[in-house]
């Protein structure tokens, strides 16, 4: 049963990120978690007001951002295993309980995934699941998420980016979202 777990980088901002990796060690695998870009992110938001350069230089800056924070993460959490392609993580599974997902810019371009700030890493973490067949996509925000409320609504809201519900929309997997407290706490 795998899980695809995509940990906002909002977390890291909260402090929140170390215990939620230490919940994902705990969990029974396989596991993949989808970074954020924190705020490696925000900075290409910044670069972009302030040069405004195209939305297609600022997405594969923003995808490198997420590597970054796959980075950070598996440096806090050297046990996990970062894995760039997305065709690999099933095998890498067999190995390794937790992955981390460095996403590769030509492997989004050949999925017909568009550039764009509609597409965050909420939006990617809900086309992955769909890739490797995941049984649950866990959504772990630093904001505060009401717990019946639909995915429609949380979009609405910007708690989901813009494009969520399309990559959602075919999902034959569990889709949650929840506030780290409530997510920590079910680890505990």
């Amino acid at each position: 049963m795998t899980c695809v777990i995509k940990l906002g980088g909002s977390l890291l901002e909260t402090a929140a990120l170390p215990a939620c990796l230490a919940a994902i060690a705990n969990c029974a695998g396989p596991v993949v978690i989808v970074p954020g870009g924190g705020p490696f992110a925000e900075q290409v938001r910044i670069a972009q007001n302030q040069w405004h350069f195209d939305d297609v230089a600022a997405h594969r800056m923003a995808i490198l951002a997420m590597q970054q924070m796959a980075l950070l993460m598996h440096g806090m959490m050297p046990e996990f295993a970062i894995v760039a392609d997305a065709a690999s993580l099933g095998a890498a599974s067999q190995v390794k309980p937790v992955l981390i997902w460095s996403p590769q810019v030509e492997q989004l371009d050949e999925a017909n995934i568009a550039a764009g700030w509609d597409i965050t890493s909420d939006s990617l973490a809900a086309w992955l699941a769909g890739f490797v067949a995941a049984d649950e996509l866990i959504i772990v925000k630093s904001a505060h998420v009401p717990e019946q409320v639909s995915l429609q609504d949380l979009q609405r809201q910007g708690v989901l980016d813009a494009a969520f519900q399309r990559f959602a929309a075919q999902a034959h997997y569990k889709i949650t979202v929840i506030n780290k407290d409530r997510f920590l706490s079910r680890h505990d």
